[in-house]
């Protein structure tokens, strides 16, 4: 009974809590013109990018991150694969080129903004919290990456972007949704490793 009350409690709490519009919806209603036309050009680019390192036996996700002027910091690819560690996602490769090439742990302030050709899973949704970048663009929503490939992307709380949110981090999704698919489905196709633990979940 006692478990019972707790669950009911817990569910209550996040229908009254849980924003009426998704951090992403919100900060996608508010993109300029110029801003969406910016991130569309630099997501294709990836997505194209994207194709030729799963060739070499990347992927199938890349990362960039440009400062507020538009220069290119660092473009990273997922080499889990290659360098045989789950750490070493795009994302994760990315904030660690651009910690290196200026020389700080700390990227916050300094109009960074992040692109990417998928939905950052838990792993890097909570690198860039720590790493301090701006503002997040990606392509493939999770549900999608998951539902094309068969990919673990972990679990993520409820209100997940809203904590992107509190941070001030700012998160535009479903950018070239299309070309991104694509990408994920030919990375399928020609039989390339879809990495995750080989273990049996408990799905009590």
């Amino acid at each position: 009974m006692k478990k019972t009350l707790l669950i009911l409690t817990a569910m209550l709490f996040v229908g009254f809590t849980a924003p009426a519009f998704s951090a992403e919806t919100v900060n996608t209603m508010t993109m300029s013109a110029d801003e969406k036309l910016q991130a569309e050009k630099i997501i294709m680019e990836l997505h194209n990018y994207n194709n030729e390192k799963m060739k070499e036996g990347y992927g199938p996700f890349v990362a960039a991150i440009y400062d507020k002027n538009g220069n290119l910091v660092a473009k990273t690819a997922n080499t889990v694969v290659k360098d045989k560690c789950p750490l070493h996602h795009a994302e994760m490769n990315c904030i660690k080129a651009a910690c290196e090439k200026l020389g700080t742990y700390d990227l916050s302030n300094k109009g960074l903004k992040m692109y990417v050709t998928a939905e950052p899973c838990v792993m890097c949704a909570g690198g860039i919290m720590w790493s301090g970048i701006d503002t997040v663009y990606y392509s493939v929503n999770s549900k999608d990456v998951q539902k094309l490939t068969g990919f673990d992307e972990g679990y993520k709380p409820l209100l997940w972007k809203a904590q992107f949110k509190k941070r001030g981090i700012n998160l535009y999704g479903g950018i070239e949704e299309s070309a991104g698919r694509a990408s994920l489905d030919k990375y399928v196709l020609d039989g390339h490793k879809v990495y995750k633990p080989e273990r049996q979940d408990n799905n009590d």
